[in-house]
């Protein structure tokens, strides 16, 4: 097996009729939308609060923190690049302050979107923000539900810390891995 090496994971295409989406504002703060990231067609969808940056300030591709750190935690893992797919709850990146709760329920209908058109086997959320909005409870955390598998909104669905929590603080990301490694074993059964 080679040693691990981050790579930019390509971008998918947002859907031409959400392109000039607004209705959330975000657009107001000038990022642009990011439907996702790696193979459509993957068994795993992963899902984030938000897209991380792509380019540095110079506009030169960049794999930020977050992606180098979930990369790492899948190849570890044993799971191929090619078996992931990345989205978000919120398809920009926020630059500024904006109304969380009501931005967040407008733009997981995208998700849903995406879920109806891609039928991923299994979903991996990522982060408070992405288990609160996809499990449409604001009370819930990680760290209580990490470890199984949940019907959520038809899907076969588990949860993990967020790869960049698990990069500040070390010690969380053995707990990544073991979750991760919990996806890749499940996929195994389902294939």
């Amino acid at each position: 097996m080679n040693s691990f090496c981050p790579v930019m994971w390509r971008e998918d295409s947002t859907p031409d009729d959400q392109k000039d989406c607004k209705e959330c504002g975000l657009y107001q703060q000038g990022s642009r939308m990011i439907w996702g990231e790696g193979n459509p067609k993957a068994p795993i969808m992963i899902i984030l609060d938000n897209p991380g940056a792509r380019e540095d300030r110079e506009g030169n591709p960049m794999i930020c923190g977050t992606r180098q750190t979930l990369q790492k935690a899948a190849y570890e893992a044993g799971i191929d690049k090619e078996q992931i797919y990345v989205t978000y709850i919120l398809k920009r990146q926020p630059k500024c302050g904006y109304d969380k709760e009501k931005t967040r329920k407008i733009c997981i209908n995208h998700l849903y979107a995406q879920l109806e058109e891609q039928k991923p086997k299994l979903i991996l959320c990522l982060g408070n923000v992405a288990v609160q909005s996809f499990f449409g409870n604001p009370e819930l955390e990680v760290k209580g539900l990490r470890g199984n598998f949940y019907q959520m909104n038809g899907y076969q669905t588990t949860v993990a810390y967020h790869p960049l929590a698990a990069r500040r603080r070390p010690n969380l990301y053995p707990l990544l891995l073991e979750d991760m490694q919990l996806v890749a074993s499940e996929l195994q059964k389902k294939i």
